[in-house]
């Protein structure tokens, strides 16, 4: 039984040896054509590309050295994540500086004093810097000065409080 001689090899024992490194080698680059298509459909988000890429890895084992070389260093998922911590940054961002008016539900910064929309007073001034002081404070704490804690201001959070249980109870 004799074993298609590549290089006209009669030996069968050289012969099987050249064979089976043929072999290995085309089940090599047949790996190498899948890796190509499999990494380029991880980092490339244009179709016409991955096939591209994929169509000169069919040049044995240059053509995936060349896609090597300048395919894209990220994955499109790392990508896609890195884009949403920077828009989730951005949203703390955004929630740190500003928030909504207690009356008008439109949107202010967290040092104004007074609504700009319904004019309504949210914060008192400092008696000695100006700056916009917490009703809960009892001292400044940009200039240290001592400050009176605003009685005032949970007599409103219960007004407003019994005003929207009424609201409900007429909804109902």
């Amino acid at each position: 039984m004799t074993v298609f001689a590549v290089f006209g090899i009669t030996n069968d024992g050289l012969n099987l040896a050249v064979n089976l490194l043929i072999l290995f080698l085309v089940v090599i680059w047949l790996a190498l054509v899948y890796y190509t298509y499999a990494d380029a459909r991880k980092r490339i988000a244009d179709p016409m590309l991955v096939a591209c890429a994929t169509a000169a890895s069919f040049f044995p084992f240059v053509g995936t050295i060349v896609y090597m070389i300048v395919r894209p260093k990220e994955y499109l998922d790392d990508v896609r994540e890195r884009e949403l911590e920077m828009q989730a940054a951005e949203a703390r961002l955004y929630e740190l500086t500003t928030g909504f008016c207690p009356h008008c539900d439109q949107p202010i910064e967290k040092d104004f004093l007074r609504c700009p929309s319904c004019l309504r007073k949210l914060k008192e001034p400092c008696p000695n810097c100006s700056r916009p002081l917490d009703a809960a404070w009892r001292i400044c704490p940009y200039c240290e000065h001592e400050v009176a804690p605003a009685a005032s201001s949970s007599r409103r959070r219960r007004r407003r409080a019994e005003t929207s249980e009424r609201e409900a109870l007429r909804e109902t």
